[in-house]
């Protein structure tokens, strides 16, 4: 394959025994009253482990965490590939543009219990403010400054998500 079939790609996250766990950033809906609990850690195989408990108790309901990470230009990808292994819920894969802005963009997933390499054409991924659809074009945007999940399955249930890598491609 010569270097200009070879398709650019760049890690935006790999967990790792020595990876930066701490970056992450967990909200529950406890921000809204609720009594939902997430969490982010390494296990045993180096991998990440978001995982908790979700209540709708007190209109809660989810969980997420997210990572800033530095801006960069994604001009030259067109997805996101996950590397993951869930518990058979449904998830959202969420990024933004900047920080700054309210909304993000959202990809809904379901796991399967066994691992499994998901890809979401970036142009796929929808505008949405507190679980409502906005009126704007799908991403298409120059830029990533915020990468996320999260998980709002509107009973009460345990939840567990392990993550090996986020790749864009």
């Amino acid at each position: 394959m010569s270097n200009t079939q070879t398709q650019k790609t760049k890690t935006l996250f790999n967990f790792n025994a020595d990876c930066a766990i701490g970056s992450w950033l967990v909200v529950n809906d406890i921000v809204m009253g609720g009594k939902s609990s997430g969490h982010i850690s390494l296990n045993e195989s180096g991998n990440g482990l978001f995982n908790g408990y979700i209540s709708t108790e007190n209109n809660g309901g989810f969980s997420s965490i997210r990572l800033d990470i530095d801006s960069f230009s994604t001009d030259t990808y067109q997805a996101i590939v996950l590397e993951i292994k869930g518990d058979g819920s449904i998830f959202q894969f969420r990024i933004k543009r900047s920080t700054s802005e309210h909304h993000s963009y959202i990809f809904n997933f379901e796991t399967s219990g066994k691992w499994q390499t998901l890809i979401i054409p970036l142009y796929q991924m929808t505008p949405s403010f507190r679980g409502s659809k906005l009126d704007l074009s799908n991403f298409d945007k120059d830029q990533i400054e915020q990468i996320g999940f999260l998980i709002a399955p509107k009973i009460n249930t345990s939840f567990q998500l392990e993550i090996k890598r986020i790749i864009l491609k």
